[in-house]
């Protein structure tokens, strides 16, 4: 039986480089002000001391940066094991900003109201013009942000995760470093039979911005997707939606240093070990197309 919504305890994991300071404290003080029972934060250096914050905010700092999930992995463990000190946990990016003080609250009724519910994606928007950029919408039609619905993933710096999915299915994958880490965990938790709702009503504040502004984003996008493949999906699969995802990226007609870095990465994906592989249903796979995302786009 799910626990009422004011009986779900609720923290927040944020990972920083340090580089943002007034941003993160602004993010701070945004939590803070959320209403109903107080949200205990854990702010993670990923490499990197950790700016001041306000008192009762708890500080990890890591001696390297272990990239996004492992220095997310970090924080849900500063809950306990898979996090089981609090019943949901808050990821934010520390450049973002919470501009409504009842999403924690929104959090704890979708959660107590759905116990299939397993992860929940807020909606990205940019502070000054108000937009959402379709990437930041986890589904195929895109095209009405505003539009709440099940999803098949969800965004990294943005979301809510009940715990007991990260008991159930474990946390991120630590070596993927950057990029397609939450569809890995999203597909592990659908598998197991959770649901991914985006909710357009809970919204981050965040600029907009370009992915490919990190130097590494051509080739951990191409070695993550073959990893994501070789991991999750039934061996018939695998080479299906690499091959749609090739001809994709190429349709594109990426400029040659990019094509270069993103060919070098999915070579890299094919020739290095990419975790325990644990193939996900056949029911999963038909789960994902009603969803509107077979998992070969």
């Amino acid at each position: 039986m799910t626990a009422p919504a004011q009986q779900l305890k609720v923290g927040a994991v944020i990972i920083t480089m340090g580089n943002r300071p007034e941003e993160l404290r602004a993010l701070l003080d945004s939590v803070a002000k959320q209403d109903g029972d107080r949200v205990e934060v854990v702010v993670v250096g990923n490499g990197s001391p950790v700016p001041d914050v306000p008192e009762g905010v708890r500080t990890i700092e890591l001696p390297e940066n272990l990239g996004i999930p492992g220095g997310r992995n970090v924080g849900i463990e500063a809950f306990g094991p898979g996090g089981e000190d609090v019943d949901v946990l808050l990821f934010l990016d520390d450049d973002g900003l919470l501009p409504r003080t009842d999403t924690a609250q929104l959090c704890r009724e979708a959660f107590a109201a759905d116990p299939e519910l397993g992860i929940v994606s807020f909606r990205i928007a940019d502070p000054d013009t108000g937009e959402t950029q379709r990437r930041h919408v986890p589904r195929l039609r895109a095209a009405d942000p505003m539009r709440s619905s099940r999803v098949t993933t969800f965004l990294g710096g943005a979301n809510a995760v009940r715990t007991t999915v990260f008991a159930q299915v474990g946390g991120l994958p630590d070596d993927f470093f950057y990029a397609h880490e939450e569809t890995d965990l999203a597909w592990r938790a659908l598998d197991a039979g959770w649901m991914i709702d985006y909710r357009a009503d809970m919204v981050l504040h965040h600029p907009t911005t370009a992915p490919s502004r990190h130097a590494v984003y051509h080739r951990m996008v191409a070695r993550n997707r073959v990893w994501l493949a070789r991991r999750n999906l039934p061996a018939p699969l695998v080479p299906v939606y690499l091959g749609v995802w090739l001809l994709l990226t190429l349709a594109r007609r990426p400029s040659k240093p990019a094509l270069r870095a993103w060919l070098g990465g999915f070579k890299e994906g094919w020739t290095s070990p990419c975790g325990p592989r644990h193939p996900m249903k056949w029911r999963t796979v038909w789960r994902l197309t009603r969803l509107g995302r077979p998992p070969v786009i």
